[in-house]
């Protein structure tokens, strides 16, 4: 499922693929992702309502509305209105990216279990690439006092956001030489399991200098 302004998967800023399921037996997943453009960036982010069926949907459409209504807004801030929001669902974890075509930078925070990676495009990039440290809790019950990090980001790096329905083993992967919706199906079809909902959201930053 989505929520995103950006019809076409290249924007000019970034290039980006989704692909996800639910569990088996399940027809609606409670992984959603968001992908929003404002004035000179984009929001990208991956939401897991808790547990799965009906009510994680709700609680990641509620979550994925917020985002998308103002994308523009600090991740903090999202963050912040998403717990607003959350209160009286299931609840949900989440990992939201900000990035700032202006300045070539990226801020992102997570909350719970949504991975996320950046792999860097330059051969000789040390760290090769990094990953989030998300902090424990629950966006609509136990908010956590959030670590909001910004990264620097050159063209052609690679942001990978996955769902715990994803073994975390994709990190070690290289998404450089793979189109953002190719390389995302293939992360569902190898690391996808089988006990929970599962998506995965890849984008490839367009903009900057290499």
């Amino acid at each position: 499922m989505t929520l995103s302004d950006l019809a076409d998967p290249k924007c000019g800023i970034i290039e980006w693929g989704v692909a996800g399921r639910p569990i088996p037996g399940e027809i609606e997943s409670g992984d959603l992702h968001v992908v929003a453009s404002h004035g000179n960036g984009v929001l990208a982010a991956v939401i897991d309502g808790l547990g799965h069926g009906p009510e994680a949907a709700v609680a990641a459409q509620r979550a994925a509305r917020v985002l998308s209504a103002t994308p523009g807004e600090p991740v903090s801030e999202l963050v912040d209105r998403c717990h607003a929001a959350l209160r009286n669902s299931r609840g949900a974890v989440m990992t939201i990216a900000a990035i700032d075509a202006r300045n070539d930078q990226l801020t992102w925070t997570g909350i719970g279990n949504v991975e996320a990676v950046l792999s860097r495009a330059a051969a000789d990039a040390v760290p090769p690439r990094e990953t989030i440290v998300s902090r424990a809790g629950v966006v609509g019950y136990q908010l956590p006092k959030l670590r909001e990090i910004t990264l620097t980001i050159a063209r052609g790096d690679v942001l990978v956001l996955a769902t715990d329905g994803i073994h975390r083993d994709f990190i070690l992967e290289s998404p450089l030489e793979t189109s953002a919706q190719g390389y995302a199906r293939h992360l569902l079809d190898q690391y996808g399991g089988d006990s929970d909902d599962a998506l995965v959201l890849v984008v490839r930053y367009l903009g900057g200098s290499p």
